[in-house]
């Protein structure tokens, strides 16, 4: 018969056959058996004494005796060579002590790092956003939130659109900074921003007089462009549907800036947000019509719980609605809007969402 249990025993009901039976348990079943019982081992490894082993856990020997001994039973090897209340490790024992203090010290480290990094002061936020929010917005951003929170720590990730979605959903990003707005049901969205789309255009272009264009005037012109599924590639492609015509792509990349280049190269002609400095050898042209405007919004996992520095970013974030690219050139896209009459933009439709297609840029 056996003796009565301790709430600080593990038991391993067993069929008929007895401990043999969990010789077949995968991987995920071993760990949740050993799982509870490896800090004791550890303990008595360190030690190699029950009595003082015992002490340091807080436990009674007599639990941690049976303990052990139901281990070396589900395991069917012995890992310690008792000698009354003293124990030595068997050769057995002590490769499996070093591997369980690895395994221990790993989950000790994990824990640190996932406390540290919810510290309300010294935490961190992973953040995502496209490409052409980097020269400017974010670095404005992140550098007027730390005023308030000057130890809360960033890692940052640029990317397009679906990429950064992606990555929230697989816990690597907490929030990101992206257009279009997607509209997918396990994500909160709102808008924070409108921003005017330029007409590129070489310095020596027939156009590059004028301030002011609409974009069918481009209609026979080559247009460079981001590559497909960049959300400001589909924008572009809708953009000149409204104006009537369909654009002729000669090249294609992943950058606004090298696409800015290849404009002062003369290779074509481009729709792209306003440059962080004027780059020489291209005008950048308002267009008038159809209203060239993207929304820019922040997204983030539905029901997905915060840390208090990720809480305290997307407050400030939402805080800054409508000012997010104060500062800049684009700044001027919500009273371009509001003076064109429009209602609802090519890029998106509103804080709960927009376009759901394509990438950002």
């Amino acid at each position: 018969m056996s003796p009565a249990g301790n709430k600080n025993d593990i038991r391993v009901t067993t069929g008929s056959s007895g401990p043999a039976d969990i010789a077949g348990l995968g991987q995920e079943s071993w760990a949740s058996i050993l799982t509870p019982r490896l800090a004791q081992f550890a303990a008595v490894a360190r030690h190699e004494h029950i009595t003082r082993a015992a002490q340091e856990l807080g436990v009674p020997q007599s639990s941690l005796s049976r303990a052990m001994a139901r281990l070396e039973e589900d395991l069917r090897v012995a890992l310690l060579a008792r000698h009354g209340r003293a124990v030595s490790l068997t050769p057995a024992g002590r490769s499996f002590a070093r591997a369980v203090e690895r395994a221990l010290g790993e989950v000790e480290r994990s824990a640190e790092v996932v406390r540290t990094d919810a510290d309300p002061a010294t935490g961190k936020v992973a953040f995502g956003f496209l490409h052409t929010m980097g020269p400017e917005t974010v670095p404005a951003l992140i550098r007027e939130f730390r005023a308030d929170h000057p130890r809360v720590r960033f890692s940052l990730v640029q990317s397009y659109g679906e990429d950064m979605m992606e990555r929230m959903r697989e816990g690597e990003l907490d929030l990101c900074l992206t257009s279009p707005i997607p509209d997918a049901p396990d994500l909160v969205t709102r808008r924070l921003a409108l921003q005017r789309l330029r007409l590129v255009v070489p310095a020596d272009h027939r156009l590059a007089s004028r301030r002011r264009v609409r974009l069918a005037e481009a209609a026979e012109e080559v247009f460079v462009t981001l590559e497909p599924g960049y959300g400001l590639r589909k924008l572009t492609e809708r953009l000149c549907a409204q104006a009537g015509f369909a654009p002729r792509v000669a090249f294609e990349g992943e950058e606004a800036e090298t696409l800015r280049g290849l404009v002062a190269a003369g290779l074509g002609v481009a729709l792209l947000p306003p440059p962080t400095v004027p780059r020489p050898g291209v005008r950048e042209l308002s267009v008038t019509s159809p209203p060239a405007v993207r929304e820019i919004g922040v997204a983030w996992l539905a029901g997905h719980p915060d840390t208090a520095p990720v809480a305290a970013f997307k407050a400030f974030l939402l805080s800054r609605r409508d000012r997010v690219l104060a500062g800049s050139p684009s700044s001027e896209a919500a009273d371009a809007a509001d003076a064109a009459g429009t209602t609802t933009v090519a890029a998106g439709s509103g804080d709960g969402g927009g376009a759901g297609s394509g990438t950002g840029a």
